[in-house]
């Protein structure tokens, strides 16, 4: 196969200069070998090395017309900080719904031709104009789960690939320490139940990780969930395997089952929403006081209409292992509320009162509630002791708490 036009031209640009430089003799020998190379005629050749050689000028651009101003951006930084800041393929399936119910609630006043530029706007685009707001915000994680030792052979074990197509109601449960670092208890803890199906998530603060406290959260978050759960699944830790989280599924028939010990993908789905919904809002700080875990608990009541009525999310399709390459397919980001009034096994019934609810929510108004709790509670825990007062304290936790202070977007 002859060479490309393109590949031709490369290879005049790469012996101009030593054609001529070279004497008579030399530049008959190298027109011969580039003929032969290029298949082109000799007075061609001379042509080309004679126009590889003459300087090149090069126009400049002219700028590419501005398709999305300040109005457009200034309204897509709302718009992603009243959904938490997802990622680009999540936000541009949202942005025509929640445009419009920002605009009902007067919370974003466009008109017609920038609203039709903002909901328009592709992931890739959406990502390259929130690159510098996202990179105000980082967080770093850790985790302390003791294992529990009872009934773990009355708990089967679930793997990470099952339940993926269940039907609402069953749940992932997770508790993530307030510890700030400094371990040994008297500090709050979260529980975290999220729905495998829909990605439903309910999140309560417990004073500690005994059995009466966790499964007293537990029995609030079933009420505050929109279907009834029909599995339970947890990890290896020892305030859910025990007696008292057993009986509870067993007197209501629920299956209880348990990831494998060492295996965090296992819980994947929990694990996500400790990370997106609780660490993200509110950080790494200690919390180990009555007004802390009050505050908390307020917090998740309304998150929660932001988490399961506005927040996209997307699941897992297919993940696909050639050599070393691995290849994951996600669907159409859609948000819990979505998910589970489209889903078939939803009664009419239920899919009223979820639409109802939807429909008297303000997320920009809920996303500012939201923000003056988390303030107030930072407030409050930054004006207490610094652990550095505390003597049982050691350098690596100062240093870990000082590096890992939650941000939010203003």
């Amino acid at each position: 196969m002859g060479l490309t036009l393109t590949e031709r031209r490369a290879v005049a640009e790469t012996i101009a200069v030593r054609y001529i430089l070279a004497s008579k003799r030399d530049k008959g020998r190298i027109l011969d070998e580039l003929c032969a190379t290029t298949g082109w005629h000799r007075n061609h050749a001379r042509k080309a090395l004679k126009t590889a050689l003459a300087p090149k000028i090069v126009a400049p651009r002219s700028p590419r017309p501005v398709t999305y101003d300040e109005d457009v951006i200034a309204a897509l930084v709302l718009c992603w900080t009243v959904l938490g800041m997802p990622a680009g393929k999540r936000l541009a399936p949202m942005l025509g719904e929640l445009v419009g119910v920002l605009r009902h609630f007067r919370e974003l006043t466009i008109d017609e031709d920038t609203a039709g530029l903002l909901v328009s706007m592709s992931a890739a685009t959406i990502d390259r104009r929130l690159a510098p707001e996202r990179a105000k915000n980082r967080l770093r994680g850790r985790v302390g789960t003791k294992p529990g030792s009872l009934l773990k052979s009355q708990i089967p074990v679930r793997t990470w690939a099952e339940w993926d197509d269940a039907v609402p109601g069953f749940v992932e449960i997770d508790l993530v320490f307030h510890d700030g670092g400094v371990r040994g208890g008297g500090h709050a803890f979260t529980l975290t139940v999220t729905d495998i199906a829909t990605g439903w998530t309910e999140n309560r603060s417990v004073p500690d990780r005994t059995a009466k406290c966790v499964l007293a959260a537990l029995n609030e978050i079933a009420r505050a969930m929109p279907f009834p759960i029909l599995g339970v699944d947890s990890d290896n830790g020892s305030e859910f395997i025990n007696d008292d989280l057993f009986n509870w599924c067993q007197g209501r028939q629920i299956t209880f089952t348990r990831a494998r010990p060492g295996n965090k993908n296992d819980g994947c789905h929990v694990e996500q929403k400790n990370w997106s919904v609780v660490r993200i809002l509110v950080g790494y700080y200690r919390y180990d006081t009555a007004t802390e875990l009050l505050l908390l608990n307020e917090i998740w009541k309304l998150q929660s209409q932001l988490t399961n009525y506005f927040y996209p999310q997307q699941k897992l399709i297919s993940k696909v292992r050639k050599g070393a390459k691995i290849t994951k397919k996600h669907d159409k980001a859609r948000t819990p509320f979505h998910r589970a009034i489209d889903h078939p096994d939803t009664p009419v019934a239920r899919i009223v009162a979820l639409t109802r609810t939807y429909s008297r929510i303000n997320p920009a108004a809920t996303q500012r509630q939201v923000h003056a709790l988390t303030a107030e509670l930072f407030t409050i825990t930054t004006a207490k002791a610094s652990p550095t007062d505390q003597p049982h304290v050691n350098k690596r936790a100062r240093l870990r708490e000082a590096t890992t202070s939650p941000t939010r977007a203003s």
